[in-house]
């Protein structure tokens, strides 16, 4: 029997690079793709020929297609996992009281890179992968698990931008997840914490109070729970310290609504 084969995006470094050596201890085959060429060859070099190393822009949907592409030739026509991990966080202030204006003096379109990295970018990841999922040679289907955020939970006032592309991620695993279930493709969520990862900048991490931390074995955790039950799909997990605790949707205000999200899909279908 083949190895199984993951595509894990954002593996240059912190969970990416943390999942990678993970997945290869339990003999799998992993496709790294990061935007940082340099890091991403040098992390790739430490291991064997069990790991390709591919440069990939997230954003550009010509590089994800092709990333998907060669995955799926180089794993011998099977694709099993995607770890849609890769983020950004926020480029632009949201709060600016001094905007850059146009020639009209209107301001000028606000930059969105954070949307495009944080959101479009894993939509367009999950559209790929299914397309590959159902022509897996041998068994269909596959997992899916999205990296979130604890800002895709709560409100971080101080990135707004984040904060809409995390809680997009959330609503979007809890709309497709049961429907590929139907399938045999699972889709999942990981809202960390706090880890130690490339988006904390140095000067943070030197003075972040150490028992606010997550260690990164709590995230691998929530890994191996929804790529151990091929029950779950459509769920959230928030991984906080050394806990994992599933996080629900809020409950129906009232029978409408209930009847709203759920009976209204037998109209859509």
């Amino acid at each position: 029997m083949s190895r199984p084969v993951a595509i894990i995006t954002g593996a240059a470094s912190g969970i990416g690079l943390a999942l990678t050596r993970h997945l290869l201890s339990k003999d799998w085959l992993v496709v790294m793709a990061d935007i940082n060429t340099k890091l991403g060859t040098t992390a790739a070099a430490e291991f064997s020929d069990s790991v390709l190393f591919m440069p990939t822009d997230v954003s550009i949907y010509s590089q994800q297609a092709k990333l998907f592409s060669e995955a799926f030739a180089w794993g011998g026509n099977r694709l099993d996992f995607f770890a849609a991990n890769a983020g950004i966080a926020g480029t632009t202030d949201f709060y600016e009281p001094k905007e850059e204006l146009d020639e009209t003096g209107i301001p000028k379109a606000l930059d969105l890179t954070t949307l495009k990295v944080d959101m479009d970018a894993i939509v367009q990841g999950v559209w790929l992968f299914k397309h590959f999922a159902r022509r897996n040679k041998g068994q269909k289907g596959g997992k899916v698990v999205i990296t979130s955020s604890m800002a895709g939970l709560y409100p971080m006032e101080s990135d707004p931008l984040y904060t809409a592309a995390k809680h997009g991620l959330v609503g979007f695993t809890r709309a497709t997840g049961a429907r590929f279930r139907r399938e045999g493709i699972t889709v999942n969520c990981i809202c960390p914490a706090f880890v130690i990862t490339g988006l904390a900048p140095e000067d943070v991490l030197a003075k972040f109070p150490k028992q606010h931390i997550t260690p990164m074995s709590t995230v691998l955790k929530a890994y191996d729970l929804f790529l151990e039950d091929p029950e779950l799909s459509g769920q959230v997990v928030e991984t906080s310290l050394d806990q994992v605790n599933f996080q629900h949707p809020p409950a129906f205000t009232s029978e409408s609504n209930r009847w709203l999200a759920t009976a209204t899909k037998e109209l859509w279908e």
